[in-house]
């Protein structure tokens, strides 16, 4: 194709590429002008911040024209000493799944070609031109990387990068340097397409012209998987490539009550979605559920008299400040000669059943009468010696009496008495308080007794 054509044809595409998009935009314009920004925030409205991609417009089809070019952006070897510019063209088919990303079939037409005219004699190895007819047809990737006008209420401008993979179909033909016409033929005679593996990988930015056309422009790299696109394999491993360079329309189908995913701002929409007023009013109830809640709870942990025991659970109100009590908040009467703070009786000794370390009921009261004295009197600290009987063996009446030892300690500890006044020893069955050759006596050394400080 003559080069100085080419670019009048180039020209005239793209020309007539933005004449239409430009009159669509126009006429989208016009209708939002005379429904002021409402009909976007109603457009963005229909749609939820969680609401799946079935609330949006997310297929669309496209055309494009541009260039191809046998060279590409990032460099590399071509087997010729100039490259030629072609014309290309192509349709597009793609699935927008999220905001950020969509998936492109991409079908592609066209010629790719170059010459020896500069090198010496106008040939090289053996070869003058080639002009390769290729058609392919790939799968991508799209992602949208960034926009440059997140701040209005649509998108405007999107720009995207490309990946994938295809399939390329191409037919060489070239002039040797005797002038000579080659093409690759099959064995009866009619064209030959090579088939290969190609690797697309693009750039690009979309305009946004109204909700459902955008203009694109792009440049992929085509990357081929053999060596003969140009008719000739040089003597050493090489691939060959390919460039286009390009404008097209997108027209994005789907009903014209859903939002196009493409230009939806999800920063718009979730402001949309917060400010409605069924949702505030949902968020006041919510708040007025909420402090319903902290009420009830603050009265389940009111506590008017101080003495541990909440309100609610309260059966003895407004018992004296430092009175001990129950569960039930009701003070706990001791017998005189127990409750008197310091008293023998506060520390008398705790009794135990036979081979077991289980406290029995009837030392409650002891244990209460010893943890108010403690409680009372912060700075005394005790020791608790456990003792057992003969019976058994020495080192297994060692390991009961230091159990009965931690039991006493764990009871005081439950009742409010800080853990580092209290120390444990077991003493298994030294230091008999009775003869341990009745039973009588053995009752009276499974014990604990307490040793104050």
């Amino acid at each position: 194709m003559n080069y100085s054509t080419l670019k009048k044809t180039v020209a005239l595409s793209f020309a007539s590429l933005m004449a239409v998009g430009a009159a669509k935009a126009q006429t989208s314009t016009t209708t939002t002008t005379s429904t002021t920004d409402s009909t976007a925030s109603r457009s963005i409205g229909t749609a939820k911040v969680f609401g799946g991609r079935g609330q949006y417009k997310t297929f669309s089809l496209g055309i494009n024209a541009g260039v191809l070019s046998p060279v590409v952006a990032i460099g590399g070897v071509h087997d010729y000493t100039d490259q030629n510019i072609e014309l290309g063209y192509g349709v597009s088919a793609r699935w927008q799944l999220a905001h950020s990303f969509g998936l492109q079939l991409d079908g592609h037409g066209g010629s790719v070609s170059g010459d020896n005219f500069s090198a010496t004699n106008r040939y090289r190895d053996g070869m003058q031109d080639y002009d390769t007819r290729i058609w392919s047809a790939t799968l991508s990737g799209v992602v949208n990387v960034a926009t440059i006008d997140f701040i209005r209420r649509k998108n405007s401008v999107n720009f995207f990068v490309t990946g994938g993979a295809g399939m390329v179909w191409y037919h060489p033909t070239y002039h040797t340097a005797n002038g000579a016409f080659g093409e690759y033929l099959n064995a009866d005679g009619d064209k030959h397409y090579v088939k290969s593996l190609v690797i697309p990988v693009g750039a690009g930015v979309k305009f946004r012209l109204s909700d459902a056309v955008a203009l694109n422009l792009g440049y992929t790299m085509n990357f081929t998987d053999d060596d003969n696109l140009d008719a000739l394999k040089r003597g050493y491993p090489s691939r060959d490539k390919y460039s286009y360079g390009y404008g097209g329309l997108e027209f994005t189908l789907g009903g014209a009550g859903k939002p196009n995913l493409d230009w939806v701002n999800p920063v718009a929409m979730m402001y949309d979605e917060l400010y409605d007023a069924a949702l505030r009013q949902e968020v006041e109830a919510l708040k007025g559920r909420v402090t319903n809640v902290e009420n009830a709870v603050n009265d389940l942990k009111k506590d008017s008299d101080g003495d541990g025991v909440s309100d609610q659970f309260d059966k003895c109100p407004n018992t004296p400040a430092g009175t001990v009590v129950d569960g039930a908040g009701c003070p706990i009467k001791f017998p005189d000669t127990v409750a008197t703070t310091g008293g023998a009786a506060a520390y008398s000794n705790i009794q135990f059943d036979f081979d077991s370390s289980v406290l029995r009921t009837s030392s409650y009261s002891v244990l209460d009468a010893v943890s108010a004295d403690m409680r009372s009197n912060t700075s005394k600290t005790v020791t608790l010696n456990g003792y057992a009987s003969s019976e058994g063996t020495a080192a297994h009446n060692m390991r009961l009496s230091k159990d009965r030892a931690n039991s006493v300690k764990t009871y005081l500890v439950n009742s409010g008495v800080e853990a580092r006044r209290v120390k444990v020893k077991g003493l298994g069955e030294t230091n008999p308080i009775a003869d341990n050759s009745t039973e009588e006596g053995r009752v009276q050394n499974r014990r604990v007794e307490f040793q104050q400080k």
